[in-house]
């Protein structure tokens, strides 16, 4: 996730007078290049965001509780990408395509939503936009990133495993990976939903300002290295014609239609990996009830899931401080 964020920051020219690279004391001391710079990761401390406008944290939830409040305090602006904060109330959780304003009325953090959340919103504010939304029903097919390098790492070493004929043991994620799929292994809740179920209903209510939003997820790893799929039932109050809904989506921002009907093609994984928008397409009616809509989507996890939303709050608090831009 940081060295994406690193990518994104020189492909996208992010305006950057000085760059530091914070991490745990173990990683202190390690270097790496950006773009013609060499830079010194350095040891995070209380003493560390004294001259910084901006952070871009990626370090976990507990990591984020403990410094990213240092960091406002010393005048910094934090987007974490933990769901440390994603929840409170004084902290607002952005999909710059979705919910902009929301950037502005932060009081030094803002919350980076949830990978599958962030997706799923690109597809449903067009909509809700144009006829309110009633219910929602999403499952999800989720990347081996989603759980970071070591898991991709793993599915990469697993599945040679298989291929030569030998027992995928894994070592990162509870099963393995290897030719196979499994419920998401996050915590169990006493209702029977896991944790990154629970994340899609109560971010997606935040992200769209809908409290009341009816949603259920079943959220699901697969063997696929990251990029994250999601089969989406939509139910409006009134009917919805599908030739509408396709016009709209095709002009959402951060989203690409892709969908053939004629020869069966519609949006996989390797469409969207290492590429920005979110590809939506095989949008239908549902054939059981003549108020909603069925449509599929991928997305990939490390970018818009992830390091490029962030980037993209940065750049909006940029816009919107500054109407030529600056310096962070």
């Amino acid at each position: 996730m940081g060295r994406e964020l690193l990518e994104l920051l020189a492909e996208r020219q992010f305006p950057i007078a000085e760059l530091t690279v914070l991490a745990s004391p173990r990683s202190a001391g390690q270097t790496l290049r950006w773009q013609d710079r060499t830079l010194t990761i350095q040891a995070v401390d209380s003493a560390s965001f004294g001259a910084v406008d901006l952070v871009l944290a990626s370090a976990g939830g507990s990591a984020s509780r403990r410094w990213a409040p240092v960091a406002a305090a010393a005048g910094a602006v934090v987007i974490d990408n933990s769901s440390a904060f994603r929840m409170d109330a004084d902290v607002p959780l952005v999909v710059p395509e979705v919910n902009p304003a929301a950037a502005f009325t932060h009081q030094g953090i803002i919350a980076n939503p949830n990978c599958t959340t962030i997706l799923l919103s690109l597809a449903l504010a067009p909509l809700q936009a144009r006829r309110p939304i009633k219910r929602v029903v999403v499952s999800t097919y989720q990347s081996a990133s989603g759980a970071g390098a070591r898991a991709m790492e793993e599915l990469r070493t697993l599945s040679r495993t298989v291929l030569d004929g030998g027992e995928p043991v894994s070592a990162v994620l509870p099963h393995s990976l290897a030719f196979n799929l499994f419920l998401h292994n996050s915590p169990l809740q006493t209702n029977g939903y896991c944790e990154e179920e629970l994340k899609m209903l109560n971010e997606t209510r935040k992200i769209m300002g809908l409290p009341d939003l009816r949603l259920t997820a079943t959220c699901v790893r697969v063997p696929v290295l990251r990029a994250h799929s999601e089969a989406v039932n939509i139910e409006f109050f009134e009917p919805f014609p599908v030739s509408e809904a396709r016009e709209l989506l095709q002009r959402a921002p951060g989203v690409e239609l892709l969908e053939n009907f004629e020869i069966n093609r519609f949006p996989m994984p390797t469409d969207v990996t290492g590429r920005d928008p979110v590809a939506v397409g095989r949008i239908r009616q549902d054939l059981s009830d003549p108020h909603a809509l069925e449509l599929w989507l991928c997305g990939d996890q490390i970018r818009k899931g992830a390091a490029l939303n962030a980037i993209q709050i940065a750049e909006l608090l940029i816009q919107g401080s500054d109407g030529q831009g600056g310096e962070a």
